[in-house]
């Protein structure tokens, strides 16, 4: 039978080795992990964005690195297409806020118990081994070797994901043995990433989670590039939590760029509205602390740093504030600045910009140009996208088409 072996057992790796088994193919998917689909399994919190309930098109908006690429991809098989493979295996889905879709359940073992099933039906063969190389002869895969033994192939797909979770399984593996074949790798560096900041007070805020903030990032040209609403976490190095998470899939090249965050506390309020409760509020505590006026607008955490950066003493009686003093909390309090110095290593990342260089794979089947029986699916390659599903739609799209296309050229190959 016609031999196809998906390296890596992970979103993107099961989606190809279901879809090649789909199309006749003998399929064998290695992954070194106890369980299949583990980083999956943590994608969403638990919850696992499935997909972006939008068409091709739109989706290629949300892909800010080499969208083009995917445009074949996509128009095959876009996020109501995911819906359809997912809902056709038993998981019923639902559709929230900014199109993002998820499992009814809220659990993201839903979909990959549905992707495991589906594999056990085809009768795709799933071997806990990690694959070491690829063979080739006369520039054409003929077989992968794992640590354990040695797998004839027709065709091959690399499905390693990046560098991002590598308690996961993400290791790297798959550029190492991309590269030895000849593809050149794209740098890998951490995308929908904590933030490195050099400000003192993060630390100070350290494990303070604001809620219901809105988000402005701002580069060295004082341009706004990015603009959300949310939820944020300081730690010891920096900024963490969803916000920033997405905003930093707007930052790219460090090396040239420098970026820093506005964070506006109370954005239900006007300048004006803000303007009259402090004048409210300071009337009501007038024989108060200026850090009791503080307690009532921002968390415990935040009063000490607060005071400092509106340079009035925390013991200060409100009717002593001046004018200047109360305008200054008033910027802070719409403007709290972060400064940044880069972003955290891509270990801590969720996705890994980078990867197998674009302009060496066949968009339209992910195969590769440089070796006959090559294809690569999911974050190996140089795509990366923002928050929403859209990360997870690439895993689908593109395990899709190689997968397809591993079995259909293994079929003309032996013809």
């Amino acid at each position: 039978m016609n031999k196809v072996v998906v390296i890596g057992g992970g979103a993107a790796g099961m989606m190809a080795a279901v879809t090649a088994a789909e199309h006749g193919a003998h399929v064998t998917l290695l992954e070194p992990n106890e369980r299949l689909g583990k980083k999956l399994n943590i994608t969403g919190k638990g919850r696992c964005n499935v997909t972006n309930n939008c068409p091709s098109e739109e989706l290629l908006r949300h892909v800010p690195g080499n969208g083009r690429f995917l445009y074949s991809a996509f128009s095959h098989f876009d996020g109501p297409d995911a819906m359809t493979f997912f809902e056709g295996l038993g998981v019923p889905l639902k559709t929230e806020r900014g199109n993002r879709v998820f499992p009814q359940s809220d659990s993201a073992f839903d979909i990959s118990d549905a992707l495991k099933r589906r594999l056990h039906q085809l009768k795709v063969t799933v071997v806990r081994d990690r694959a070491m190389s690829l063979v080739c002869k006369a520039g054409a895969v003929t077989a992968v070797a794992g640590e354990k033994k040695t797998y004839e192939a027709d065709a091959a797909v690399l499905a390693t994901g990046g560098l991002s979770y590598p308690l996961t399984g993400s290791t790297g593996d798959g550029y190492r043995m991309a590269a030895a074949l000849g593809h050149t790798i794209v740098e890998p560096v951490g995308s929908l990433v904590p933030l490195n900041s050099d400000d003192v007070c993060c630390a100070r805020m350290q494990g303070l989670s604001l809620k219901n903030v809105a988000l402005t990032v701002y580069n060295q040209k004082n341009k706004a590039v990015y603009q959300d609403f949310g939820e944020m976490l300081f730690t010891h190095f920096g900024v963490s939590g969803p916000l920033i998470l997405s905003a930093s899939a707007h930052m790219r090249d460090w090396g040239k760029n420098q970026y820093r965050l506005e964070i506006d506390l109370k954005p239900a309020l006007s300048e004006e509205k803000l303007e009259a409760r402090l004048l409210r509020d300071m009337t009501q505590r007038c024989n108060q602390d200026f850090s009791s006026l503080l307690g009532g607008l921002v968390n415990k955490s935040m009063i000490p740093v607060m005071a400092e950066k509106a340079g009035v003493p925390g013991d200060k009686k409100v009717n002593a504030v001046t004018r200047e003093e109360r305008k200054r909390l008033e910027t802070l309090l719409k403007h709290f600045p972060v400064s940044l110095t880069g972003p955290r290593p891509v270990s801590d990342a969720i996705v890994t910009s980078g990867g197998v260089k674009v302009g060496e794979i066949q968009p339209a089947t992910m195969a590769s140009k440089l070796v006959h029986g090559l294809f690569f699916a999911g974050e190996i390659i140089d795509v990366d996208a923002y928050t929403g599903g859209f990360n997870l739609q690439i895993a689908w799209a593109t395990g899709r088409a190689a997968g397809e296309a591993a079995a259909e050229y293994e079929k003309t190959s032996e013809e």
